[in-house]
């Protein structure tokens, strides 16, 4: 069987790119049960209530919901178990100081496979107010506009 190549998204966390500002995001591996790799094959994960910690030096994954295989018998894992993250030790200690600041979080914002192996994208995050999630859909839909009004430009209308 010919080794897998590329990249295959399975679920991204849209809502944290709105909920959050992203300061800085890492890519690590997941520790997976056999079950929980087949139903992420058929597509199946939900990042939104997910976040990360540090806990002993280790980081973990909390509160992504994979579902259990349908096909699965007993060996079946539960849906929302701690999964532990892949990272070097760099990395974790790089982490774990900057989320000892106050409002620091640290999200998952797309599970996927990278040539055959589950990976997940981390970022630290910092929570947004709610005016500036005004300001960031506002800002978007001007955006918009005005990519709307050059097209119409380009195309010889008049405004």
């Amino acid at each position: 069987m010919p080794k897998e190549q590329g990249q295959k998204m399975v679920a991204q966390n849209k809502k944290a790119r709105h909920d959050y500002h992203i300061e800085d995001t890492w890519e690590a591996g997941l520790v997976l049960v056999g079950t929980e790799v087949k139903s992420l094959r058929m597509g199946r994960a939900s990042l939104v209530d997910g976040f990360a910690e540090i806990d002993n030096g280790e980081a973990w994954l909390l509160g992504v919901h994979i579902p259990e295989y349908s096909q699965g018998t007993w060996t079946n894992h539960s849906a929302r178990r701690r999964r532990k993250l892949l990272l070097n030790r760099a990395e974790i200690s790089k982490i774990e100081r900057k989320i000892t600041d106050k409002g620091y979080t640290i999200v998952p914002l797309a599970l996927y496979f990278k040539d055959g192996r589950a990976k997940v994208e981390i970022a630290l995050a910092r929570g947004k107010k709610a005016y500036d999630k005004r300001h960031s859909l506002a800002e978007r839909q001007a955006n918009r506009e005005k990519e709307q009004a050059v097209q119409r430009r380009l195309k010889g209308y008049r405004d």
